[in-house]
């Protein structure tokens, strides 16, 4: 086949798409399982891209530096005796006390996360996390904002208050003054914000003792130092940075995503055999078709050709559909297939609202991962049968 570069490649891809829909039965089982295994990919990687962004907007609220005390490995309250000299240090603006634990309730078996901040912390918070009420205001007791999912497993339907078991089985009463916004459920969907003194009640924890210390840094280019001079005062305490928590985060995602994806890199290698191993059974009908395009013409680089726009046809097809349907699953079902996978198990799940974002690196990692070793699966099968002989099947 002689005459124009592109009028001939044209040709070419006509008469492909005219043979795959010819054996549109065959291809069409080989586009779908393509496309489902792509969209199985594609979801892993967009929701860990969609939740690492989550955690970022959230993570800029994170204090700059958080202090916490251990002893034989374990973390044990701190004295707030220690903000004093916290304050003194030269480049530290803020010291705030906090204290944040899990409250297991037995009813539902849910664990929740209880965090208890001053008055003057939970005034500072932006009202825009708050979707109804308001914080708990200063100087009253009991106060508490939660999310939608708390007041559901609790089963409260209407009513505001509630009450809480304390370590000596007494109770400690509570009344919901604000609800948490469902945009920041990947951090709050568990949790039970109140003043510091209701949850050192609730705790039963000593007088005069927090679970960790939040630092703010005047200067946010000098929180490493800030970090290792605290570090050296207090030896006996672990010091986290903003910077680490953020760290955490991507890669407890990424180990997760990469162990999900590791496992379905198992189905894409099943499914390459399988299409190699479809390309190479070529039907009698088939040869006899190779064999009288050979007889009119055509050349053994013109055959690899056509077998070459057959297949990127089909890889085309499937990688488009699969990167299509993994984005509609992460944008519009928040990536309900693999999220329990990414955030790990709980009985007390978020609801989340993602938003994936389509960028080159992970495009051609998908790519790369998918479409790549199915067409390099097709290049032996596309040999052979672009060297039949004509004389021999016709």
């Amino acid at each position: 086949m002689t005459g124009n570069p592109l009028q001939r490649h044209l040709n070419l891809l006509d008469y492909a798409l005219a043979g795959l829909w010819r054996h549109r039965l065959k291809n069409g089982a080989v586009l779908a399982v393509f496309t489902f295994v792509i969209f199985l990919l594609a979801s892993f990687q967009l929701l860990t891209g969609a939740l690492e962004s989550s955690a970022e907007q959230l993570l800029v609220f994170a204090p700059h530096i958080t202090l916490q005390r251990l002893l034989a490995g374990r973390q044990v309250p701190v004295p707030e005796e220690r903000i004093n000299e916290l304050t003194a240090m030269f480049g530290v603006s803020t010291v705030r006390p906090r204290i944040w634990g899990y409250y297991f309730d037995h009813v539902n078996g849910a664990n929740y996360t209880v965090l208890g901040l001053t008055a003057e912390e939970i005034a500072a918070l932006p009202v825009t996390t708050l979707a109804a009420g308001a914080w708990p205001a200063a100087g009253e007791s009991g106060q508490v904002v939660v999310s939608q999912a708390v007041r559901q497993s609790l089963g409260l339907g209407e009513r505001r208050s509630f009450t809480l078991f304390r370590p000596d089985l007494s109770q400690a009463s509570f009344q919901i003054s604000g609800q948490f916004s469902s945009d920041t459920n990947i951090v709050t969907g568990d949790l039970l914000l109140m003043g510091l003194a209701d949850a050192r009640h609730l705790f039963a924890m000593p007088a005069a003792m927090v679970t960790d210390i939040a630092i703010e840094v005047a200067n946010p280019v000098e929180i490493e130092n800030v970090a290792e001079k605290i570090t050296a005062r207090f030896p006996d305490c672990r010091v986290l940075t903003r910077a680490q928590i953020r760290k955490t985060y991507q890669v407890v995602f990424g180990w997760r995503s990469g162990f999900g994806s590791v496992c379905l890199l198992a189905a894409l290698a099943s499914f390459v055999i399988l299409a190699s191993d479809k390309a190479s059974g070529l039907s009698q009908e088939e040869k006899r078709e190779i064999g009288i395009l050979k007889f009119i013409g055509f050349q053994t680089s013109d055959i690899l050709t056509l077998r070459f726009w057959e297949s990127g046809v089909v890889a085309g097809l499937a990688f488009g559909c699969g990167l299509t349907l993994a984005y509609l699953h992460v944008a519009f079902f928040d990536g309900s297939l693999f999220t329990p996978i990414l955030l790990g198990w709980s009985v007390l799940r978020p609801e989340l609202h993602l938003t994936p974002g389509l960028h080159l690196p992970d495009l051609l990692l998908i790519f790369s991962c998918s479409v790549l070793p199915y067409l390099a699966a097709t290049i032996i099968p596309a040999w052979r049968s672009a060297v039949i002989r004509a004389d021999t099947v016709i």
